[in-house]
């Protein structure tokens, strides 16, 4: 097994275990972790689809906000509270704000990216061909690499 593998399953892993503890009763919870571990099986970090605000001024919210180009945030009160706010960011403006959790966001997110005719974001391009061509089979013609991979793998 080459070391690039070994590190890649290895951080694949410790996020899930991480990810498990929180996600034990919550169905919701256990979703943004399959999402999450969608962007890190595919070596996107999750970070640049859901951003975290904990314990921040609205105005450093905001300032934040208008450097995003696209992506979901979730806005909380304390580091273990629930989300006050979950959201859509599009070119650095809120697009859809007060969601209910982060599975909802990334449907309305992919949703807005097939409406308004969108590219996907460079650094998660494969996180949302995997979600459209394999899990929602739209336009599922030509796959890349890494989502032909991960197809053959789910067909075993």
């Amino acid at each position: 097994m080459d070391t690039k593998l070994t590190l890649c399953t290895c951080h694949v892993e410790s996020a899930l275990s991480l990810w498990a503890q929180v996600c034990v009763d919550d169905i919701d919870a256990g979703r943004e972790c399959v999402i999450k571990g969608l962007c890190i099986y595919l070596n996107e970090d999750p970070d640049h689809l859901v951003q975290e605000y904990v314990e921040m001024t609205e105005t450093h919210f905001f300032s934040d906000i208008e450097m995003t180009t696209v992506g979901i945030y979730v806005v909380r009160d304390t580091a273990n509270s629930e989300p006050s706010d979950v959201g859509i960011v599009i070119e650095g403006v809120v697009a859809l704000r007060d969601l209910e959790n982060v599975a909802l966001a990334s449907a309305m997110l992919f949703g807005l990216f097939y409406a308004l005719n969108m590219q996907y974001p460079t650094k998660l391009r494969y996180t949302f061909e995997v979600i459209q061509k394999i899990i929602m089979e739209v336009d599922a013609g030509e796959l890349s690499g890494k989502a032909q991979s991960l197809k053959t793998k789910l067909h075993q």
